[in-house]
């Protein structure tokens, strides 16, 4: 039997458990807040395994794997959110920092292992950086998913509850032109605007998209100079890229190479590049298998149809889909607004998405 006033205390301990990503102190309190979570509901103690971004936590019921449910605990809100927008319940929705991504998520996948009458081969994986790339705990999560041979991912739903049967593959270049101060009134002459030529490379940048690939190109971010009367020695431009088609990913870090390269009409400026594309593409035949079993266990079960839906966004699934592992994304909560302050969670869809959970699980 799976409660629902159980599932929002559990919910509202972890919100309230601050975990910023690289926050190492708020992440090591909010994995020892998991833990104890999971000894209540499991019956068993999770490992915590240290790293330099945050502990990850690693659930087992032991027995031979035979699929792995993958989540993270880290948010990307800072210290102190929750002073502000603590968790809350009301008109509905559960609202409060990161309770959509993910820790809703989480707290289905417990409530659904916890349901289950034999819990082997089950793992739980929760790792503690991937709102920052993962760059820590990708090498366990393929590690294990190898191991256990399916996936499932309690990311958030995508719109309605649909689950994510597809993923391009996500990265961030930063470019960075260096230029030379002066002063702008007295000698601009005698600087190097790193601002003018940094306009020209955002220029190129663009032209890098391919609608037809489905490849995305956005520059998100600038940051130039020092002072309005000062000519800028650096400008920094962050460009978020997304990729579904193979090839494009090679395709797209030749163009930013030649970036530095070919330079710019500007005499002096250097680029400097920084970054890269470091999730791959997950494609729909990663979750060609898995996708009818959940569609077949909803139905079995008397739950709502499941509807399947390739995304924009990356997951630690697009690392596991890498590895040839069968791969189902968007298990987790049914809401919205992730990233952002009105972020929530449809409570009347909790418990039906945690018995899909565990349905999709015994089916394994």
């Amino acid at each position: 039997m799976i409660d629902l006033q159980a599932m929002l205390a559990d919910l509202e301990l972890l919100v309230n458990t601050e975990s910023p990503s690289n926050d190492v102190p708020r992440l090591s309190e909010s994995a020892d807040a998991l833990a104890a979570v999971m000894m209540r509901r499991l019956q068993s103690a999770p490992l915590l395994i240290e790293g330099p971004a945050g502990p990850h936590v690693h659930w087992s019921g032991g027995g031979t794997p035979k699929v792995l449910i993958v989540g993270h605990h880290d948010t990307v809100f800072p210290a102190g959110t929750v002073a502000a927008r603590p968790f809350a319940v009301a008109d509905g929705r559960a609202t409060g920092p990161g309770v959509f991504d993910m820790k809703a998520g989480i707290v289905l996948a417990v409530h659904a292992v916890a349901s289950l009458a034999d819990r082997s081969g089950v793992e739980i994986l929760v790792t503690s950086d991937e709102e920052i790339g993962s760059g820590t705990s990708r090498a366990l999560i393929e590690e294990r998913a190898l191991a256990c041979g399916h996936v499932l991912v309690c990311e958030p739903s995508a719109d309605g509850g649909a689950l994510k049967t597809a993923r391009k593959g996500t990265g961030t270049f930063d470019v960075l032109v260096h230029g030379k101060a002066s002063h702008a009134g007295l000698e601009p002459e005698k600087g190097i605007n790193s601002l003018v030529a940094a306009a020209e490379v955002i220029a190129r940048v663009v032209t890098f998209a391919d609608p037809a690939t489905g490849t995305t190109v956005t520059p998100t971010m600038a940051t130039s100079g020092t002072a309005d009367n000062t000519v800028p020695a650096l400008t920094r431009v962050t460009v978020d890229v997304r990729v579904e088609q193979p090839g494009e990913k090679e395709r797209l870090e030749a163009l930013f190479a030649a970036l530095a390269q070919h330079g710019t009409s500007v005499p002096g400026a250097i680029i400097e590049l920084q970054g890269g594309l470091n999730r791959p593409p997950m494609p729909s035949a990663a979750s060609a298998a898995l996708f009818p079993m959940a569609v077949a266990a909803a139905r079995a079960a008397g739950l709502p149809e499941v509807v399947g839906v390739a995304v924009g966004g990356g997951s630690d699934g697009n690392f596991t889909a890498a590895c040839g592992v069968p791969t189902l994304d968007g298990l987790g909560a049914v809401g919205g607004g992730a990233h952002a302050d009105h972020e929530f969670v449809q409570v009347d869809t909790m418990v039906e998405r945690a018995r899909l959970l565990a349905a999709i699980v015994s089916a394994l």
